[in-house]
């Protein structure tokens, strides 16, 4: 009885938030063809195709923006994946002086407002020639995002532990070699989750890519927070969805890569 009551409980909460996720996604989709839908009125008084045809006129700009918007996020989450690694492998395996002290300032970004640290690094950027400039966004696009993928890889490497890496190097691998044919497979997961979230934090920053980037570097967030601030909730409607499905689509590849890896070669690393 009680296990039944368990389950009545866990499936209602799962219904809750199912909902609270789905419920505004439909009301971004309806307000994608609403011209106008007033208080209290629980239906749209005007339905309109506007701004799908004010959004499809710019089709060949989007996509270019888009193209630079996907280059910039997966360079980022590239770099912040390799970064990652060596760093969380320096934390767990190796004991230093100021050992903690690098940890905090691994984190450091988590407890920085993006406004404090966009307007202190533009100044050190505009001396060294990198404000806008795409490579002075993807910099601090990869500071940013370095948190969550050094949290990840330190949990993943301190799961797979050295174990195995070095009973490798015990039956003559060198060390490059011990790496990547037995920590690299085990870390694969952990690797596609820490650059899942590297690309989805760069791919949804505004206000550092603008005051670094100066107007100059246009990425989709450019485009689409000015509508989200302004008026026309259609218009912002639709850029959150098709927000919503990129970053939809980002996740399900990684997921799929994921399961493709355990399928195809993780197992091997086990065996």
């Amino acid at each position: 009885m009680k296990q039944r009551n368990g389950n009545i409980i866990c499936r209602f909460l799962v219904g809750i938030f199912a909902f609270s996720v789905i419920a505004p996604m439909i009301v971004l989709a309806v307000w994608t063809f609403t011209e106008r839908w007033a208080w209290p009125d629980l239906i749209p008084q005007t339905f309109s195709c506007r701004a799908l045809l004010e959004v499809f006129e710019r089709k060949e700009e989007l996509i270019q923006i888009f193209a630079s918007s996907v280059l910039i996020s997966s360079i980022v989450a590239v770099i912040s994946a390799v970064i990652g690694i060596m760093t969380a492998r320096a934390l767990i395996f190796y004991d230093f002086i100021g050992k903690q002290l690098f940890y905090f300032l691994a984190l450091l970004p988590f407890m920085v407002p993006a406004t404090v640290f966009a307007m202190g690094i533009q100044v050190t950027f505009i001396k060294w020639g990198l404000n806008n400039r795409m490579g002075g966004v993807i910099i601090a696009h990869v500071i940013c995002s370095l948190p969550y993928a050094v949290r990840l890889m330190c949990e993943g490497t301190q799961a797979v532990g050295k174990r195995l890496e070095e009973q490798a190097r015990v039956l003559g691998a060198g060390m490059w070699m011990a790496f990547y044919k037995v920590t690299f497979p085990a870390l694969v997961p952990s690797i596609l989750a820490s650059m899942s979230m590297a690309y989805v934090i760069s791919f949804s920053q505004y206000f550092v890519t603008l005051l670094i980037g100066g107007g100059q570097v246009k990425t989709f967030a450019i485009v689409m927070v000015p509508y989200l601030q302004g008026a026309d909730r259609n218009i912002a409607s639709i850029y959150s969805m098709i927000f919503l499905i990129l970053t939809l689509v980002v996740f399900a590849l990684f997921e799929w890569l994921i399961r493709r890896w355990n399928q195809d070669g993780g197992s091997d690393y086990y065996t």
